[in-house]
């Protein structure tokens, strides 16, 4: 058996994997590679077969998204470690060596996440990850590299190893004892920032989550869902709000959450003044999916502290700070 599984989750990406799949067998020698199909409609498992013996085909009767999708494909995977990795990431040499150095050596360690840079600008960060990410006390997600549409170049700042909030789901490394013992993703989200739950989750269990500067992929970013897709802002939004209900202290989780829904308000006025009438929609359905699924969630009866920057929106936008350098200075 090798020692991880690097395992790429599809659903109608033929073309994805045609264009990346070579690269991740040509460069993960250490590893048995996976695909979880999610029921695709497309001629995905064909060509898998046609093309690629070499890869384990994993195949979902229905499209259960990225939570579900991995938690079900997932049981059937042996390896110690997994390596999730969406299919429009190209991987480098030597890309896994670092990452599982870490790994061997740091038991305290579950989770971590390499260097992640945007395909079509390579001398830049990518927007869902760049080098590791954090949340505000709010919930709003952002990276060292990505601060809302701010995008660094990377000039080597953040060539380094460190602790992280949460680690990125387009390459995501995690123990398989640590994904079993957080009971994998909440199939609640069904997509986007199930990982940053996930992550909170490994914190309140006193699990570490790394970022890994020396370990580089690049990613296309939007393959399955654009920036401009209101399903995404949906999606997002929606998730952020479970996610804080879920994981935060229960102390001053009321204002906090109010906080959070007016914030969102101020975004949908933003996004229907910009004419994104659309987005703005998207808004105000995930705040009523929110309620309705409040009542689905396990609420952890655990708590941490979880954020280091009270809000990234006053930090961004009305200090003018741009970078995650310039946030974490004095």
């Amino acid at each position: 058996m090798k020692e991880i599984a690097v395992v790429i989750l599809n659903w109608n990406g033929k073309e994805l994997l045609q264009k990346f799949l070579p690269a991740v067998v040509q460069h993960s020698n250490q590893a048995q590679i996976y695909v979880i199909d999610n029921a695709s409609t497309d001629d995905s498992v064909v060509f898998l077969q046609n093309n690629f013996p070499e890869v384990r085909l994993i195949q979902n009767q229905q499209n259960l998204g990225y939570a579900g999708g991995y938690n079900q494909g997932l049981e059937q995977i042996k390896e110690p470690f997994y390596c999730l990795i969406n299919s429009d990431v190209l991987v480098t040499e030597n890309w896994l060596t670092p990452i599982l150095k870490l790994l061997g050596e740091q038991s305290e360690i579950g989770i971590v996440q390499p260097k992640i840079l945007d395909y079509k600008r390579r001398d830049y960060f990518e927007y869902a990850g760049a080098a590791g990410g954090f949340i505000d006390a709010y919930g709003f997600p952002f990276c060292r590299g990505r601060v809302f549409d701010t995008i660094e170049k990377d000039e080597g700042q953040y060539n380094d190893i460190t602790p992280v909030f949460w680690a990125s789901g387009a390459c995501f490394f995690v123990r398989k004892s640590v994904f079993e013992q957080l009971n994998g993703f909440d199939t609640l989200f069904f997509a986007h920032q199930e990982e940053i739950d996930f992550c909170w989750r490994a914190h309140i269990h006193n699990i570490q989550v790394y970022y890994c500067g020396f370990s580089t992929v690049y990613h296309v970013g939007g393959a399955t869902l654009s920036n401009g897709n209101p399903k995404k802002t949906f999606l997002n939004f929606r998730n952020s709000l479970l996610m804080l209900y879920k994981n935060r202290p229960k102390k001053g989780k009321f204002i906090n959450i109010f906080t959070r829904l007016s914030l969102d308000g101020l975004a949908g006025i933003h996004f229907f003044l910009n004419g994104k009438p659309q987005h703005c929609w998207a808004i105000v359905r995930s705040h009523f999916s929110f309620y309705r699924l409040i009542s689905q969630s396990t609420v952890n009866p655990n708590a941490i502290k979880y954020y280091h920057v009270k809000s990234i929106v006053w930090a961004y936008f009305i200090r003018r700070k741009k970078t995650f350098l310039q946030i974490k200075s004095p």
